[in-house]
């Protein structure tokens, strides 16, 4: 039996937790694994969706010839935290796409991704550990994603970009196409609010919102 993991009972798990349904049906047919959700604060049996709720502990000593997880938390921190956490057991992540998403040629994508339907990765991009990208997103020719980055649903990152570590990109904004001497850089930490339209580089751990994307707040 394999067992797989999806952290997270929230919005965006229940979401993700059919696409990963769908996906491992693709390769194994209905039989012979199971998949699961992942709650740190359970501590009773309950169900979500159809599929069983368990604690960590659990999860760690439930007795596989396999075991894969995947995050679908949105916070960075905690997706970080629990990602070195279930690491630390011995426990793999596993990348979830939907059957609609698209990657062509030369792309380096490295663990723990999400790809929602509808999701698209052009050519020549490489994007770092444990990346949300929500429905109708995309990451266009040479971009550099860092780790744990999350894209809200429509956003637009056209190429030449880099999105540093941490960076939360909300849902239809629009990244302008950057150059090689001259990429557009979305500093570690920033947030790119909802439907923004950023021209030219984000300062880490800012906030930036409107068209054209200005900076609101300096984070520590």
């Amino acid at each position: 039996m394999r067992y797989y993991g999806i952290v997270g009972t929230g919005g965006f798990g229940r979401e993700v937790m059919p696409v990963a349904r769908q996906m491992l049906n693709k390769e194994f047919g209905d039989t012979g694994y199971e998949l699961v959700f992942i709650d740190e604060n359970i501590n009773r049996k309950t169900t979500v969706n159809g599929h069983r709720v368990i604690g960590m502990d659990a999860f760690f000593l439930l007795e596989a010839d396999e075991k894969y997880f995947n995050i679908a938390i949105a916070d960075y921190r905690n997706r970080e935290r629990i990602a070195s956490m279930i690491h630390e057991n011995g426990i793999k992540p596993f990348t979830i796409q939907a059957n609609n998403y698209l990657g062509l040629d030369s792309n380096v994508i490295d663990e723990g991704a999400i790809f929602c339907s509808f999701t698209h990765v052009t050519s020549n991009a490489r994007i770092g550990k444990y990346f949300h990208c929500n429905i109708y997103s995309y990451v266009a020719h040479d971009c550099i994603v860092g780790d744990y980055v999350t894209f809200a649903p429509h956003v637009q990152c056209n190429g030449g970009v880099i999105v540093e570590d941490y960076v939360y990109i909300g849902t239809g904004a629009i990244i302008r196409q950057g150059t090689e001497d001259r990429p557009i850089v979305i500093g570690k930490g920033s947030i790119v609010g909802m439907g923004a339209v950023v021209t030219k580089s984000v300062r880490p751990f800012s906030t930036v919102v409107g068209n054209p994307a200005v900076e609101m707040t300096k984070r520590s």
